[in-house]
């Protein structure tokens, strides 16, 4: 899997890139420590789609168009109107534990949203979390817990089936969607790595082979991973084989598919994720290249 790709840079001078999704022709992402959700074309013009104070993170779009997006430190999911209004969707404050992180939002308008679980930042010990719903009309409910570090997530085509990198179990984690909106079924996707026998984050990162960041699906049922340990995506087929895989020099902490023929990999990168590295640097970006099988489901 040597990669002989060209790699591109599509945008720099940002500080920390997450939650890159392909939306009419142009790439959103949340940069944290501008506080901004940008829109980026292939001419690499970018435009501020909105302000979040309390720091942005995972992106959705409901039917109508309208855009999700996660404010992490108040816990909040905001919704930006056709008019770039932002408003209220959703207060999660009293079931997640700590902030909010990435979402994956279905073609009902579901929105399902991770969260840290405690004060990565600060140093706390590992422990694991719960995963939010939330439904269109703005009303939530946790619909599974025990997941260590619940980040980028993807649903399948058909709507059937929800996949979520746990980065600090090493792991994907499958479930179906019920009509109701319940997750049943829990089982492990794809095993990435094993138990660090850890709750130090700074000794987990030591010993662990591969922590899954953000994720995106293709049309062969792969998964493209960001390996926020390894500069690297990599694209895994269920059962853990990896099948494809591109260097990037630097940390890769999110992915997704887009471009005119879905076959664009776009990167967040960065040289490190610690806040105290990042939010006062503007050296992330977001890198591309091409690769030979398209996006599928959401996002």
């Amino acid at each position: 899997m040597a990669n002989t790709r060209q790699i591109k840079s599509l945008i720099d001078g940002l500080s920390f890139t997450e939650g890159p999704r392909w939306h009419e022709g142009r790439l959103w992402f949340s940069d944290f420590y501008t506080s901004r959700v940008l829109a980026v074309g292939a001419d690499g013009q970018a435009e501020t789609m909105a302000e979040v104070a309390e720091q942005p993170s995972g992106i959705g779009f409901l039917p109508d168009g309208d855009a999700l997006i996660v404010s992490m430190r108040d816990r909040r999911i905001l919704r930006r109107s056709a008019d770039g209004s932002l408003s209220e969707h959703a207060n999660l404050w009293d079931l997640a534990p700590w902030h909010l992180n990435d979402m994956v939002v279905d073609g009902q308008g579901r929105a399902w949203v991770g969260n840290f679980g405690y004060d990565l930042m600060g140093g706390a010990p590992l422990q694991t979390t719960n995963l939010i719903r939330v439904d269109p009309d703005g009303k939530a409910e946790s619909v599974a817990d025990g997941l260590a570090f619940p980040n980028g997530m993807v649903i399948t085509p058909d709507g059937s089936t929800l996949v979520v990198a746990e980065s600090f179990g090493q792991c994907l984690t499958a479930f179906d969607i019920s009509m109701n909106g319940s997750l049943d079924n829990r089982r492990l996707w794809a095993r990435l790595g094993e138990d660090t026998g850890t709750t130090d984050v700074h000794e987990f990162m030591a010993r662990a082979s591969f922590v899954p960041d953000g994720i995106c699906l293709d049309a062969g049922g792969a998964i493209w991973a960001a390996d926020a340990l390894g500069q690297r995506a990599v694209r895994i087929a269920e059962g853990g084989e990896f099948l494809d895989q591109v260097n990037a020099g630097t940390g890769v902490f999110a992915c997704t598919l887009g471009g005119s023929g879905g076959k664009t990999l776009f990167m967040c990168t960065a040289p490190s994720f610690a806040e105290d590295d990042r939010k006062n640097t503007r050296d992330a970006a977001i890198l591309y290249t091409d690769v030979d099988v398209a996006h599928a489901g959401s996002p």
